[in-house]
């Protein structure tokens, strides 16, 4: 059976992070109750919502319930979350295929296979609003979806879809329809057969997959990179964005620069998509997993700092609850943390903060919760 990436973060987290944190800790006190708790507003009612966007109208966001297990298992899904009635609806999608939407070899509607990931939304040159999501369920792949919101209903339709041999992680999608997306582990070699201890201790040349196998992702080896899609021509590796876990990106309004996040390098990395090369980095103190828009076109990054303990205790399950929020400058490439969990148990396995208002909420690719902060003004 293939390995889910879902599988991988956990394992490869538990084992890399965990390690060097030290082995047998104590096991990590119990995330804080659903409710709120002065500035911090825990919202219940979701699972694993990993990535959020949101709707065109500002009233809503969109979901993407990442949950393990197998594809239709559980509650993954895609689903609408109201910020004032804190409740989450789920999206069921219409299907109705369309030629300029995707690649002719996509073999269909995904349905309720559907396990999502990253997500982007974006508006299309014809003026649609283009929904592209990471899938996992039954096919690696990139969905894409039309959202439409009339007369106070959000509704989702299936397009097209672009399949690949590798996972996906993060996509964001462009307005002629193409898309750009990191594969953060196509680098990385199977692991070697039963018996067989990988290569160890030889040098790692910056740009190179590591060699022996294995799926230490996090370990600091290159292990993917990020690749464009474009309608009529296919998918290319981006050249120079060869890294250790490529993870979330963005790309700016003006289509000239992306930014991606390199999970186990603590980095983000500025990109000039015309020039083809990188022009810059910035350095976090967390592992930064989504990156999303400001109003004022700044950046929020999130990201775990590590894991250590169970939860609950003797499951084996790891806790990942320390995490933080830092708000990039896309120009001068300049960070300011914006949130530090700073020892409290709030939220496991944090990947998103999505800037609402005057408000910050706070996605995981685990658990059973949002979080709610104050924007800092």
């Amino acid at each position: 059976m293939k390995t889910t990436v879902w599988t991988l973060i956990l394992a490869a987290s538990a084992g890399s992070i965990a390690l060097a944190q030290g082995k047998g800790g104590p096991p990590a006190p119990p995330l804080m109750e659903c409710g709120v708790h002065g500035d911090i507003d825990v919202i219940c009612g979701t699972r694993s919502p990993e990535d959020l966007e949101l709707t065109p109208d500002g009233k809503g966001m969109i979901v993407s319930q990442f949950v393990g297990g197998p594809a239709g298992v559980g509650v993954a899904g895609l689903m609408l979350f109201d910020p004032i009635k804190k409740t989450f609806t789920r999206l069921t999608p219409s299907a109705e295929p369309r030629k300029d939407w995707g690649e002719p070899a996509c073999p269909g509607p995904i349905g309720d296979a559907l396990r999502p990931h990253g997500i982007s939304l974006l508006k299309r040159k014809n003026g649609a609003q283009q929904l592209y999501v990471v899938n996992h369920g039954g096919r690696e792949s990139i969905e894409m979806y039309e959202l439409k919101q009339a007369g106070g209903k959000t509704d989702l339709v299936w397009r097209g879809c672009v399949v690949s041999a590798k996972d996906f992680n993060d996509v964001a999608a462009q307005p002629d329809g193409g898309f750009i997306a990191t594969h953060p582990t196509a680098l990385q070699p199977p692991p070697p057969p039963p018996g067989q201890a990988p290569n160890q201790g030889k040098t790692q040349d910056k740009g190179k997959a590591p060699q022996g196998g294995g799926n230490n992702v996090f370990g600091g080896q290159v292990t993917g990179y990020v690749a464009r899609w474009t309608p009529g021509k296919g998918e290319a590796e981006l050249p120079g964005t060869r890294a250790a876990y490529p993870n979330g990106l963005l790309v700016s309004s003006d289509g000239r620069y992306l930014y991606f996040n390199v999970f186990a390098a603590k980095e983000v990395h500025k990109y000039d998509l015309k020039e083809g090369k990188e022009t810059g980095v910035v350095k976090l103190d967390f592992m930064p997993d989504n990156i999303s828009w400001t109003g004022k076109r700044t950046m929020l990054a999130a990201g775990i700092k590590g894991a250590g303990g169970d939860c609950p205790a003797g499951s084996g399950v790891p806790c990942i609850q320390g995490f933080g929020v830092a708000e990039i400058d896309p120009g001068k490439l300049e960070a300011k943390k914006i949130f530090d969990s700073d020892g409290k148990s709030i939220i496991g396995g944090v990947s998103i903060a999505l800037q609402s208002g005057n408000s910050i909420y706070i996605g995981a690719f685990q658990g059973d919760r949002i979080v709610k902060i104050p924007a800092k003004k």
